[in-house]
């Protein structure tokens, strides 16, 4: 299946290209999530027409996302968890905990989808460095400690 992409997605193109996906990939995700248009003649036209915007939108969207990334800058979170004595939590901390935490100490809107746990929940005291993602181009780490209540 041949697609328009309307954004720039990693590992699959940039803005404007028509690309071949897998037919599920681009039924299922690309299309339904307003990423990619079915290359045919009259999506391309209507693409071409809309170029400019969606070149200015997706600068917008870089220009927040480097804001965001100033305003949580070298962040280091400490997030209190109960936990048994041998430093093991009593259940987990994800990336919705992470999330509110960001938000409860620098007031910057950040969603789960953005944290990146490389090996899942957090299951350990400690400090652990968990990866941001808030654009293609923009991405950070940040520490966050977990200390026992």
């Amino acid at each position: 299946m041949e697609v328009i992409l309307l954004e720039d997605i990693k590992k699959l193109g940039k803005l404007g290209e028509n690309v071949r996906v897998k037919p599920g990939h681009g039924r299922n995700f690309l299309i339904p999530q307003g990423k990619a248009l079915i290359a045919n003649a009259a999506n391309k036209a209507y693409f071409e027409a809309r170029r400019a915007e969606l070149e200015k939108e997706m600068q917008q969207r870089l220009v927040a996302a480097n804001e965001r990334l100033a305003a949580i800058g070298q962040l280091a979170l400490s997030i209190s968890a109960r936990a048994s004595d041998e430093g093991r939590l009593f259940g987990s901390i994800t990336a919705q905990d992470i999330v509110d935490a960001i938000q409860a100490q620098t007031g910057v809107a950040v969603t789960k989808h953005e944290i990146r746990l490389a090996q899942g929940p957090l299951r350990q005291i400690g400090e652990h460095t968990v990866g941001l993602h808030l654009h293609n181009e923009v991405a950070t780490e940040i520490m966050v400690t977990i200390v026992p209540e």
